[in-house]
C-alpha cells in the first residue's frame, strides 16, 4: 500500500488556475482500463431497467409521443456529455465534473457535487441490489432475497478491490449484452412491422396515428414523458471519471463521448419508436416491461424470461458502475482535501495494471454505506428509505446544471490559458449551454407543478442546501484559521 501526496489545507478563495492537458499532476490510481472497455462503459451505463421498465410509464402518459419525450430528454443529455467530455478531454481526472466544478467555482463547488453525486450512487445501488435479488429469487425461491444482496454486494466489491481491468471487463461484457438485446429488439421489430416475419401482416402507420392520433394527451403528455424518462439517462458521467484510469485519457474520453451520446440516442429513440409502432399504446402499462409486451406479440417464446435475465444484467451492471463511480469519486474528494485523508490509501506491488492502484478504502467506504442503505430498504422501504430516495430524486439535474455552469466559466479560461487541450468542444459555445442550463430549469420548475415528482425536488433540495451549508461553513472556518 502507498500513500498518496497530502492535500493542502490552505483555503482556496479563487479558483485554481486551469492547467494544460500534459500539466495535469498523474494519477495515484492503474491505468487497467482499455478504449474497449471505455466504450462499452459509454453505451452501457445507461441501458438499464429505467428503458427496459420504466418505459412503460412513459408510454402511458405520452403516447406515440413519447418519442418526443426520448428526443428532448436525451438532447439534453447529449449537451450535458459534450460539455463533460470537453472539460474531461482538457483537464482527465478521477473526479471529473466535482474536479471541474472546483477549478471554475471554488472549492464550495466540487465540494457540493462531488459529496451529492457519491450519495446518489450509494443509494441508488441499494435500489439496484433490491430488485436484482428480487428476480434472482422468483428463479430461485429457496433463498431469501437478503442473501441474494449480500451474494452480489460480495461479489462486485471483490471486482472492484482487486483491479480496475475486472471493472472493466465485468462492464464490456454486461453492455455488450444489453446492447446486443437491444439490437436483436430492433431487427425483430422492424420486421414485424414490415410484416416480414412469419405469420405477421405489416402494421403501416395505424398504431402511431390511432388510439386519440400521435399526442393522445398533447404536448402536456409529452412534457409528462420527458418528467418521466429524463433521469433514464444518468449514469454516462461515469464514463468521465473512468478516463482517468486509462492509458490516455484526453484521447479516450474523446472518442467515448462522441460514440457513445449518439448511439444511446438512437437506441433509446428507436426502441420507442418500434414499441409504439407495433403495438397500439394502450397497451402499454406502468410497471410493465413493453419490450416484453412486443416481444409477445410478435410470438418471440419465453420473452417475459429473457427480459427477466436482460433487466437482471442491466441491474447488475449498473450496481457494479455506481460502486466504481462512488469509490473514485470519494477518493478525488480526499485528494483535494474534501473527504478524511485515510481514504488516499490505494494499492501497490506488482504492476498497476493488475494489482496496483486501486482505492481500497474509498471502495469498502462506498459500499459499506451501500449495505446501509440495502439495509434501509429492506427494514423501511416505504419510510426511512424513501425518504432518502426522495431525497437524491433530482439530485442528477442539479449535477447537471453545474456541469454546464462549470463549463460556461472553463471554455473562456482555456480558450486563454491552454487552447492546445480543447481537443473536444462544446457546439455554439455559449449559446447551446445557455440552452441546457434553461431546458434543466425548465423541469425541476416542471417536476414541482407534478404532485408525483414534487416531493423529491423539494427533498433533493433540502439535501442540496444542507451539503452547501457544510460547504461555506468549512470555508469560512479554514478562512477564520488562516487569518
Amino acid at each position: 500500500m502507498h500513500e498518496a501526496p497530502p492535500p493542502t489545507n490552505s483555503p482556496s478563495p479563487a479558483p485554481a488556475p486551469v492547467p494544460a492537458s500534459s500539466a495535469v499532476p498523474a494519477e495515484p490510481l492503474s491505468h487497467g482500463l482499455k478504449q474497449r472497455h471505455l466504450t462499452m462503459l459509454g453505451l452501457g451505463g445507461v441501458i438499464g431497467a429505467g428503458l427496459f421498465v420504466g418505459s412503460g410509464a412513459g408510454i402511458a402518459v405520452a403516447g406515440p409521443a413519447i418519442v418526443v419525450s426520448y428526443l428532448i430528454a436525451g438532447a439534453l443529455a447529449m449537451l450535458v456529455m459534450r460539455m463533460l467530455g470537453e472539460m474531461s478531454a482538457a483537464m482527465p481526472a478521477s473526479g471529473s465534473f466535482s474536479v471541474h466544478a472546483e477549478r471554475a467555482l471554488g472549492r464550495w463547488a466540487g465540494f457540493s457535487v462531488g459529496w451529492l453525486y457519491w450519495f446518489l450512487l450509494v443509494v441508488v445501488l441499494a435500489v439496484e441490489a433490491t430488485a436484482a435479488a428480487q428476480i434472482a429469487h422468483g428463479w430461485v425461491p429457496g433463498i431469501e432475497p437478503w442473501a441474494w444482496v449480500l451474494l452480489f454486494m460480495v461479489v462486485f466489491t471483490a471486482a472492484n478491490l482487486t483491479a480496475v481491468k475486472n471493472f472493466g471487463e465485468f462492464e464490456f461484457w454486461f453492455a455488450s449484452l444489453k446492447v446486443g438485446a437491444i439490437v436483436v429488439f430492433l431487427v425483430l421489430g422492424l420486421l414485424a412491422v414490415f410484416g416480414w416475419l412469419p405469420d405477421t401482416d405489416p402494421v403501416g402507420m395505424t398504431n402511431l396515428t390511432g388510439q386519440g392520433g400521435f399526442l393522445p394527451n398533447g404536448w402536456g403528455g409529452v412534457v409528462s414523458g420527458v418528467l418521466t424518462v429524463v433521469f433514464a439517462f444518468g449514469g454516462l458521467e461515469v464514463v468521465t471519471i473512468a478516463a482517468a484510469e486509462t492509458d490516455d485519457p484526453a484521447r479516450a474520453v474523446g472518442r467515448a463521448v462522441r460514440s457513445a451520446v449518439v448511439r444511446i440516442l438512437f437506441f433509446y429513440v428507436g426502441s420507442m419508436l418500434v414499441i409504439v409502432t407495433v403495438l397500439p399504446w394502450t397497451a402499454q402499462q406502468a410497471g410493465l416491461s413493453p419490450y416484453v409486451k412486443v416481444l409477445d406479440a410478435i410470438g418471440v417464446p419465453s420473452a417475459g424470461q429473457i427480459m427477466n435475465i436482460v433487466v437482471f444484467v442491466a441491474l447488475l451492471s449498473a450496481l457494479n458502475a455506481n460502486l466504481y463511480g462512488s469509490s473514485r469519486m470519494i477518493f478525488s474528494l480526499a485528494e483535494r482535501g474534501e473527504a478524511p485523508r485515510g481514504l488516499l490509501k490505494v494499492s501497490g506491488g506488482g504492476s498497476r495494471e493488475t494489482t496496483g492502484g486501486v482505492p481500497r478504502r474509498a471502495v469498502l467506504a462506498s459500499v459499506a454505506f451501500g449495505f446501509v442503505s440495502v439495509l434501509l430498504n429492506l427494514l423501511w422501504p416505504d419510510t426511512v428509505f424513501l425518504y432518502m430516495l426522495n431525497s437524491v430524486g433530482a439530485v442528477l439535474l442539479f449535477v447537471w446544471a453545474l456541469i454546464a455552469a462549470s463549463q460556461l466559466r472553463l471554455r473562456a479560461r482555456l480558450e486563454q490559458e491552454a487552447p492546445e487541450a480543447l481537443s473536444l468542444r462544446m457546439w455554439c459555445f455559449p449559446y447551446l449551454t445557455w440552452v441546457t442550463l434553461a431546458g434543466l430549469f425548465g423541469v425541476l420548475l416542471l417536476m414541482l407543478t407534478d404532485e408525483a415528482a414534487r416531493p423529491q425536488v423539494l427533498w433533493s433540495a433540502g439535501a442540496t442546501a444542507l451539503v452547501l451549508l457544510v460547504a461555506v461553513g468549512r470555508q469560512w472556518r479554514e478562512r477564520r484559521g488562516s487569518a
